[in-house]
């Protein structure tokens, strides 16, 4: 039973930082690709960040030089580090897994209000 489960959300005001973290447990070792999807009031879900076993790392431009995404392998956990953050930035943001980076686990959600 696979479960992702994100903290770290909160309210901050434009400019400011958080960190994100995903608990992760029961992942297949056969997933390959991990990564932060984020949902913005209003808008579809887009791809904010992810990261595959290689190390390899891919970044939505709007994102780009704010954001960092890591690994914790010994924790399980996957980490979201957000710089200089915009009001548009503000979502939803789910940890996700899956394999070639086709998402096949998702958690249920952190808020993250930027204002």
């Amino acid at each position: 039973h696979v479960q992702l489960v994100e903290s770290g959300g909160g309210l901050v005001q434009p400019g400011g930082s958080l960190r994100l973290s995903c608990a992760a447990s029961g992942v297949p070792y056969s997933v390959d690709c991990m990564g932060w999807f984020r949902q913005a009031p209003g808008k579809e879900r887009e791809k904010a960040a992810v990261i595959r076993n290689d190390g390899s790392t891919t970044y939505a431009d709007s994102v780009k030089g704010r954001f960092t995404i890591s690994t914790d392998n010994a924790k399980n956990t996957l980490y979201l580090r957000m710089n200089n953050l915009k009001t548009e930035d503000t979502g939803i943001y789910y940890c996700v897994a899956g394999y070639d980076c086709i998402m096949a686990y998702w958690g249920q959600g952190t808020q993250v209000t930027v204002s």
